[in-house]
């Protein structure tokens, strides 16, 4: 496996990770290595369809279009769009991180979406993924980190209430979900409400 960062020619196939990684059926949880962007998910019922015992799929997941909409604000930052690929170079899974405010302040990043191909999840390439794009931040000096994401997975990454550091979520998400990871830059003047990227708010 490898991580890299993201190319032209990886669009499609991040595309095709984030709408398998974040897929539902009625029957089905969600896969285990995906951040999800927290926001109701509504499932795709045909009219007048007979009643059948396979599962329904859900409409395609917001996730599979989100970067596409990140890509063009000008919260975009190339450098924290990575992929992790397979021996023979096809995309199995990805990460982005794009600028986000603190008090009005470009002094964070917001992660996610975090996909991975379901044939390679529980194989560590969600694991590599998040290393990465956390190394390359604080590489970079940036000085937070935060994603809407399960506690009990995200500590293991250094990740804890964002509340705790004094950030606040935006509307209309609580504070249950919202965690933050501060880097070797983080200053303790950092604090206020957070906002994501333009795209964020329009899901």
């Amino acid at each position: 496996m490898l991580i890299r960062r993201e190319t032209p020619a990886d669009v499609d196939a991040i595309r095709a990770v984030h709408a398998a990684a974040f897929a539902k059926t009625t029957d089905d949880a969600a896969p285990v290595e995906a951040t999800p962007v927290d926001t109701p998910q509504v499932e795709a019922t045909p009219v007048d369809a007979p009643q059948v015992d396979t599962p329904q799929v859900e409409a395609t997941p917001v996730e599979a279009t989100l970067v596409d909409a990140l890509r063009a604000d000008e919260g975009w930052l190339p450098a924290y769009s990575l992929v992790a690929t397979d021996s023979d170079g096809q995309v199995v899974g990805h990460v982005v991180a794009t600028r986000g405010r603190v008090g009005g302040e470009p002094v964070a990043l917001g992660l996610g979406p975090l996909g991975v191909l379901p044939a390679w999840q529980r194989r560590g390439v969600g694991t590599a993924l998040m290393h990465a794009v956390l190394g390359a931040a604080d590489a970079r000096d940036e000085p937070l980190v935060v994603l809407l994401g399960h506690p009990g997975y995200y500590s293991r990454f250094g990740f804890r209430p964002a509340v705790e550091l004094g950030v606040t979520p935006p509307q209309p998400w609580g504070p249950r979900y919202f965690m933050a990871r501060p880097l070797n830059a983080w200053r303790e003047s950092i604090r206020g409400e957070f906002r994501y990227a333009r795209p964020f708010d329009d899901l």
